[in-house]
């Protein structure tokens, strides 16, 4: 048997296999060492290759498309820097707990620590940000090695899937010569067990009945409880955690990733403008709870992180599905390992309620108020960064899916995004919280998620301008409203913003740059705005027009600081005056 046929029915079986077990979607950047895995792809009818040039690019299209279709995607990249350019990608695949299956191909062990060109070490690459790493073996056709392909691509599918998700990396050390035999009639034909080789089942963490009794029975004593949701992503969770706070007539603070800000289920018991009251001292007090349940990742305001580290004295539950730790603050007394819809459902019998809906009220209240008083961010004519994400919230089509990109944006859309039936799925890269492979994810999510809109400051786009050429090779529609104050707008509000002496140089980091020869560089459709009829009017024409359409709004950073100040200040006043009104 000659090794071009051993390496052409390895491949394939391995091909085959990732198909069965679920793989719709592969990321390939063209390389020589990756030649037999891609051509072998390129040739399977249900398998959909995506090309990309940019490895570090494509790793985030490819996590754009794992996270909008809850479902591991696969990248493919040849050996050397290639593969360490995956390395932001799975970094936040990792802490956002996306399943990505990560395949690079490698020099043959005999070309190892020789001086041979494009060799690095490949081995644990990506340290401890993979959840599984495999050397594969060196391509062979006999049964027992091809079972052995089949069943560890079997169990990398399962243990991206396994909750928490993430990434695995399978490493392939390839001989020359390099091209298979692609004119099989039998390429993607398995001999045994062909609808795949080993069936792997994945459970949901989950407590005893008795468990499930005790905390019911417990938290229903409770008469000023909270429900804090971060990101999370289950479609089931949503009607679940409604019915669990209805019950308990606990107000849920729902961060944006968390999904609840948008959707048909009950919105009734939704608090959205926490980030910006509960800056207030007054606030903070007379809202003190006596017990927190939360769920899914850590909210994005830091004005809610840190009331929860505040009351670090109080009874705190995190229920975990993943079964992580995701307690910064280090406040939980009680860490449940259990599926978070399943906790829901299963503690909801026990709860016998004993308290009555003052405390909820006394939070709607506030953030009622708070509401009334954002919404004058409306009434400014100038473009400001505040008001954009109101006009959002307005003109979003229905089932929109919208990405916002970190520092800035998403924590305007935390503070000026609120409930709404609009059933709008609000995505972002808040594993690592990086500026690095927006553009690119956000792509990679609206080839499963259409309309897609994009909301990114100029830094963060500047960083991964690449990564457009994705909309321009596969058609992806794509609406990329661009803020540009001239840098990094989040360094005004931090402490390092009253040391002016080298502030511009080392963090505003303005970059003067045009990007309209850019976007069209892309084949996209560029509009700089003018101002707010300007921009409906740009809106509404790009609903109707397919591709890459890029909006520009710019914005002063000292202008946008000083709005935000006002307006949080004036909320605050307001907030304490009615409080002192009510002690009176």
């Amino acid at each position: 048997m000659n090794h071009q046929e051993a390496l052409t029915s390895y491949i394939a079986a391995f091909v085959s296999e990732l198909v069965k077990n679920g793989v719709e979607d592969v990321v390939v950047s063209p390389g020589s060492r990756s030649t037999p895995m891609a051509m072998v792809m390129a040739e399977h009818p249900e398998l959909r290759v995506h090309i990309h040039v940019d490895e570090r690019s494509a790793a985030f299209f490819a996590l754009g498309i794992a996270k909008a279709s809850r479902k591991p995607a696969a990248i493919l990249c040849t050996s050397g820097t290639a593969a360490a350019n995956y390395f932001p990608a799975i970094v936040e695949a990792n802490y956002s707990r996306v399943p990505l299956i990560v395949l690079t191909a490698d020099r043959p062990h005999e070309l190892r620590d020789v001086g041979a060109p494009q060799a690095i070490d490949q081995i644990h690459l990506y340290g401890n940000h993979v959840k599984w790493f495999v050397e594969m073996a060196p391509p062979e056709k006999s049964e027992e090695m091809i079972r052995y392909a089949r069943t560890v691509c079997a169990r990398a599918a399962a243990e991206a899937q396994r909750s928490p998700a993430g990434p695995v990396h399978l490493n392939f050390p390839f001989r020359e010569p390099l091209v298979p035999q692609l004119d099989r009639d039998d390429l993607f034909v398995l001999s045994e067990r062909s609808s795949g080789y080993v069936n792997i089942q994945l459970g949901e963490l989950a407590l005893k009945d008795e468990v499930y009794q005790e905390i019911g029975e417990s938290i229903g004593a409770y008469k000023r409880g909270i429900i804090v949701c971060g990101p999370i992503e289950t479609d089931e969770f949503l009607s679940a955690v409604t019915s669990l706070a209805e019950k308990l007539q606990f107000p849920i603070l729902a961060d944006p990733l968390s999904q609840l800000r948008s959707g048909k289920h009950s919105g009734s018991r939704i608090i959205d403008t926490y980030d910006t009251f509960l800056k207030n001292e007054d606030a903070k007090q007379y809202l003190k709870p006596d017990l927190i349940i939360r769920f899914g990742g850590m909210p994005v305001s830091k004005s809610l992180s840190v009331y929860l580290k505040e009351n670090h004295d109080v009874r705190q539950f995190v229920i975990d599905g993943g079964g992580g730790w995701r307690d910064p603050g280090m406040g939980s007394s009680e860490m449940i390992y259990c599926h978070e819809t399943t906790f829901c459902h299963s503690v909801i019998p026990f709860i016998q309620v004993e308290n009555d809906d003052r405390y909820f009220e006394q939070w709607d209240e506030i953030n009622q108020l708070t509401r009334r008083h954002l919404a004058k961010m409306n009434e400014l004519n100038v473009l400001s960064e505040g008001k954009l994400f109101h006009q959002l919230a307005e003109r979003l089509p229905e089932g929109s899916t919208l990405f916002v990109g970190n520092s800035m944006p998403i924590r305007d859309l935390d503070t000026f995004f609120h409930y709404n039936e609009k059933s709008i799925r609000i995505m972002a890269n808040r594993g690592a919280n990086g500026i690095d492979g927006v553009i690119s994810t956000a792509l990679g999510a609206g080839t499963k998620s259409q309309p897609l809109f994009l909301v990114l400051g100029d830094l963060t786009f500047f960083h991964d301008l690449n990564g457009l050429i994705a909309a321009k090779l596969y058609g992806i529609n794509i609406n990329i409203i661009l803020i540009n104050n001239n840098g990094g707008g989040i360094f005004s509000f931090l402490p390092q913003a009253s040391h002016p002496k080298n502030f511009e140089r080392l963090f505003g980091t303005p970059l003067d740059l045009d990007f309209q020869p850019a976007v069209q560089m892309f084949g996209g459709q560029y509009d700089l705005i003018s101002d707010w009829d300007h921009f409906t009017s740009v809106f509404l024409r790009n609903l109707e027009n397919p591709g890459l359409k890029v909006m520009e709004i710019t914005t002063n950073r000292n202008q946008n600081i000083t709005e935000h100040r006002e307006l949080w200040q004036t909320v605050s006043r307001e907030i304490s005056r009615t409080l002192e009104e009510k002690y009176r």
